[in-house]
């Protein structure tokens, strides 16, 4: 469950993705140099990522800011035993397999002084999207400043020439919006028509298209930090338009941090920013029921409402390098989580 077809493009792991190892921001010997003499005054974090999340995320801006704060990173090599590694005080990671899982597990076991970001179960749970918004769904979120809910969908594993019965049975209303059910590609497809809907191909999530006025909100969290973007979208879809348009649409990408919505023009209700309190409270009560402490929302709001508002996709550790402030936002989070430990 998810909202590509809201949404902007976010970092994913590709499987077949080459791994940065050690060996190629600094040897082993090195490491060992710049670590063991300050082991007692500096924060390690050991990270685990791709070429591509690497590149995104560890920009020379952020690793000077953490440089400067006592923070020092240090790229992990998942070749090696993750014990013979370090000593970390917190792990930071995104790969995948089920191997690296496992890896991952018994090292939080063995080693509960370190803070692992985060843990592998609660990341696995996001990434399907037949779970992803189940949290947010259970939650039922409605306050003062709004209600926050998920749009109806309807899982399809298997068999296209069922979806239009099975669409029908569910009571899901055109245009539909088709995605991959695990969460490891932003290729999303927009369908008209009943017919078409046959089309397209299993497994994946069908999920009721809402109006938002072209724009969602990127809300990053970061621990307890809370950061805020408009990013440009799919446009709505009139009624005159539903009845003249036929076939499926395929988006691979709706939108890119260059399509920042922020410094637009835009009708002042389709702008304005979702209530602060709301999304505090929203993110608190996420990061307690999924347990995780490093992840974005895109969420929209009901055209035509004040305060009817909709999560349509949740990403574990996100392209955070698009964020505002990031450095600042997330030197000051790992620092925080040394001192409480």
């Amino acid at each position: 469950m998810g909202g590509e077809a809201y949404k902007t493009a976010e970092e994913v792991v590709e499987e077949k993705e080459e791994v940065v190892v050690v060996g190629e921001r600094r040897t082993e010997e090195e490491m060992v140099a710049a670590v063991t003499p300050i082991k007692d005054s500096v924060v390690v974090v050991g990270y685990a990522l791709t070429s591509k999340k690497t590149k995104s995320f560890l920009q020379p801006k952020l690793e000077g800011l953490a440089r400067n704060k006592g923070i020092l990173f240090v790229a992990i090599d998942p070749t090696r035993p993750l014990c013979e590694q370090g000593p970390f005080d917190i792990v930071l990671h995104k790969l995948s397999g089920k191997e690296w899982q496992h890896i991952l597990e018994d090292y939080r076991q063995t080693h509960p002084e370190v803070t692992v970001l985060d843990p592998p179960d609660a990341i696995q749970h996001v990434y399907n999207r037949q779970s992803m918004l189940e949290d947010v769904a259970d939650l039922n979120l409605s306050d003062a400043y709004g209600k926050v809910g998920v749009p109806r969908q309807l899982v399809i594993k298997k068999d296209p020439s069922a979806i239009p019965d099975a669409v029908d049975q569910a009571g899901l209303r055109l245009p539909l919006v088709a995605k991959p059910l695990i969460a490891k590609s932003h290729e999303l497809s927009l369908a008209y028509d009943q017919f078409s809907l046959k089309k397209l191909e299993p497994p994946l999530v069908l999920q009721e298209f809402i109006n938002h006025g072209g724009v969602l909100f990127k809300v990053y969290i970061v621990g307890e930090a809370i950061k805020v973007v408009r990013r440009f979208s799919l446009p709505d879809v009139s009624k005159r338009e539903l009845s003249k348009n036929a076939g499926v649409f395929r988006f691979p990408r709706v939108s890119c941090a260059a399509a920042t919505a922020d410094e637009a023009d835009l009708d002042p209700s389709v702008a304005e920013l979702p209530p602060r309190p709301l999304l505090e409270r929203l993110a608190r009560e996420l990061r307690r029921r999924m347990g995780l402490r490093l992840f974005n929302l895109d969420m929209i709001r009901e055209h035509g409402t004040q305060d009817k508002y909709y999560v349509i996709d949740i990403n574990y550790f996100p392209g955070y390098g698009k964020m505002p402030e990031y450095e600042h936002i997330f030197t000051d989070f790992l620092l925080n989580l040394a001192r409480s430990k």
